[in-house]
């Protein structure tokens, strides 16, 4: 059993709240063979899988009803319909807007200063960002992204100055970096030219957008490996990717923040260049001698 409280339900989820996700992998050395094999149903189909009654999650993963109660209680529920609450609660999290977010926030607001609120915020953010970072996923990921092969990157409403910022940086490291234009109209332009090994790193957070799941679906069909960067919910993108990176997001405020998203993004590119250096150095050099020649910067 974990040490941890039980969850209480009729509490609003906020970015403390670990989902059940976060959960099941912080216990899952301690389930038994027969709870693993719920909570690998669960995960390949999340969070669809626990939304129904107990007994037709069980029959779902081949195993029994007090398997899945046994389960549930040592991720530190009290039985099934608080396990199944948290789920629903999550789901209802992933498609909240402006004005439900901030309800959250407001009910629980500490009597501070929104500066000390939202600092607050941001570092919790930050910590459990990279605290649920499975290394050996980033350490593959920052192959993918360091290999010969063609790199194309896109992001949503929200995100795309994000994807703007990461392919400003990796086209500086390596070549052949393509950034997707904000209209998906002329997204199978791209595709076009996308071929078996290449590489679709994806930003997308609540709300997701429908038309990057397409992108993904169909680059995926061609042999492209996707890397999504979402949030703690998870963009249905996680269904096809290779690597998926939750950054928590929620501050006070009617908008989630891109913090925590922005410094995971930035420690991508970093570990990039550390797997492509002396060749991204020799790539720095010439590209600095070319800023020489526009004289686009002021020398100090």
């Amino acid at each position: 059993m974990t040490d941890d409280p039980p969850i209480d339900p009729a509490l609003p989820m906020t970015s403390a709240t670990p989902t059940v996700r976060q959960l099941i992998r912080s216990q899952y050395q301690d389930l038994t063979q027969s709870e693993r094999k719920f909570a690998n149903t669960l995960m390949e189909n999340y969070p669809n899988a626990g939304l129904a009654s107990i007994t037709t999650a069980a029959e779902g993963a081949g195993v029994s009803a007090p398997v899945v109660a046994r389960m549930v209680q040592k991720l530190g529920f009290k039985g099934y319909p608080q396990f199944h609450q948290a789920l629903l609660q999550e789901l209802q999290a992933k498609v909240s807007g402006p004005t439900e977010r901030r309800a959250v926030w407001t009910v629980e607001a500490p009597e501070s200063h929104m500066l000390n609120r939202f600092a607050g915020a941001v570092t919790q953010n930050l910590a459990q960002t990279f605290a649920n970072i499975d290394t050996a996923q980033f350490d593959a990921a920052a192959r993918l992204l360091a290999s010969e092969n063609g790199l194309y990157i896109v992001g949503g409403r929200i995100t795309r100055s994000l994807a703007e910022y990461a392919f400003t940086h990796f086209q500086a490291i390596r070549e052949r970096v393509t950034h997707l234009t904000s209209s998906p109209a002329t997204w199978p332009h791209y595709v076009l030219d996308m071929v078996e090994g290449d590489t679709l790193l994806i930003f997308d957070i609540r709300r997701y957008e429908e038309n990057l799941l397409r992108l993904a679906e169909i680059a995926s069909a061609r042999g492209v490996r996707v890397i999504l960067i979402t949030d703690q919910w998870a963009s249905p993108v996680a269904g096809l990717a290779e690597a998926t990176f939750h950054c928590w997001g929620e501050i006070p405020s009617a908008w989630d923040s891109n913090i925590a998203t922005l410094s995971l993004t930035e420690a991508l590119i970093a570990a990039t260049q550390e797997e492509r250096w002396p060749e991204a150095r020799d790539r720095f050099e010439r590209l600095d001698s070319l800023f020489e020649m526009t004289r686009l910067f002021r020398k100090p």
